[in-house]
């Protein structure tokens, strides 16, 4: 058996990271699988899912350490290609990756105590983002 919904988001531009467990959850229990997996998928290049301890150090830090493996600059290929100030934001969604498979067992999502699901944007501005969820299990 399988279920779909989309959740859409708004975002504020890059570094804002969101904390979507909640609404993760709520789509699992109202898929009615007990045991499975969930799927989250951003559509789009240049932001990305993941699993955190979803606190204040980290929300800064994750965004920082991102900036310093992979600075803004007008070097990238990208930007030579479209001078559009984001060729940083699609390597750093790369790096981190569009989607996210979660466990789920007894009707819940399987995560450690300090482990939440966040959205990450690495637009240099906000954006109207779609995450596609998908159930599937029994």
């Amino acid at each position: 058996m399988s279920y779909q919904q989309q959740i859409p988001l708004m975002t504020k531009g890059h570094g804002d990271m969101l904390d979507i467990t909640e609404q993760i959850a709520t789509i699992v229990t109202s898929s009615g699988i007990r045991t499975g997996t969930v799927n989250v998928f951003n559509v789009g290049s240049t932001a990305a899912v993941g699993t955190i301890e979803f606190e204040p150090g980290l929300q800064h830090d994750l965004p920082a350490i991102l900036d310093r493996l992979i600075p803004p600059s007008r070097t990238y290929g990208h930007e030579q290609a479209w001078q559009d100030g984001n060729g940083h934001s699609h390597l750093q969604a790369t790096l981190l990756g569009p989607s996210l498979t979660v466990p789920i067992a007894d009707g819940k999502l399987v995560l450690g105590t300090w482990q939440q699901i966040f959205h990450l944007e690495c637009d240099v501005r906000g954006r109207e983002r779609t995450l596609v969820i998908t159930v599937v299990g029994n």
